[in-house]
């Protein structure tokens, strides 16, 4: 495999404020007003989250599967099993997938059901995915995914040896195909339903981390970076 050509398509340069080209998939038949595709948002929702849901079809129906991610650029890196015969297929050709990221913000609570919502920031990717085969990229893709969960950790862990690297599937998806939805500020109630005497806004949400729990048998120190990132 040409690791070069790989490596300069991840990492190709791109001015601040470009966008994604539009596409037949990526333009959606309901709320055109909330799509995106600034490659800057995309990029941000992307780093914000490391679970995605993995679309792709196998015997002919669609199987949506949740696994972590990582972006190297204008790639993803999607983490697999070696068991799932369509992820086997991808070694010797690409394979059509759906990959979806969703942020959720907050709730928005409306004086009528109709009308409530959530407040959000999505991103979806199509495209054709193809198995990381070479060593070297596979290394690279491992790193990547455990730093993006906890920036840090991959230096701070034993790296996988070649039976634990053989077990397992990483995919490569070039963000080519790409678009980003987002939903904010508070309910659109009716102008008939401002009277009504029931509560109206958006309960926030946050995610946190809590305080480590080391294992039982654990005698290291609690790391600066796992400090870091429970802060």
């Amino acid at each position: 495999m040409d690791t070069t050509s790989t490596a300069s398509a991840a990492s190709a340069p791109h001015k601040p404020g470009d966008a994604y080209p539009t596409t037949a998939r990526t333009v959606p038949t309901r709320g055109r007003d909330r799509a995106r595709y600034d490659r800057e948002l995309v990029h941000a929702v992307l780093d914000a989250e490391f679970v995605c849901h993995l679309g792709f079809v196998r015997d002919g129906a669609p199987v949506v599967l949740p696994t972590l991610y990582a972006r190297d650029g204008e790639r993803l890196y999607l983490h697999g099993s070696t068991g799932s015969r369509p992820l086997r297929a991808a070694q010797t050709e690409p394979l059509p997938v759906c990959v979806t990221v969703t942020l959720v913000d907050g709730l928005v609570l409306a004086r009528s059901a109709f009308h409530h919502s959530v407040n959000y920031r999505s991103v979806v990717v199509q495209g054709a995915a193809r198995r990381v085969t070479d060593r070297a990229e596979l290394d690279r893709a491992f790193d990547l995914l455990v730093d993006h969960v906890v920036p840090g950790r991959s230096a701070d862990c034993r790296p996988a040896d070649a039976r634990e690297a053989a077990a397992t599937a990483v995919l490569a998806l070039d963000l080519t195909e790409v678009s980003a939805k987002v939903r904010s500020g508070g309910p659109n109630d009716d102008e008939a339903d401002l009277a009504l005497p029931h509560w109206s806004g958006v309960v926030p949400l946050r995610r946190d981390a809590g305080t480590p729990e080391p294992a039982p048998d654990c005698s290291a120190p609690l790391p600066r970076y796992l400090a870091a990132v429970t802060r």
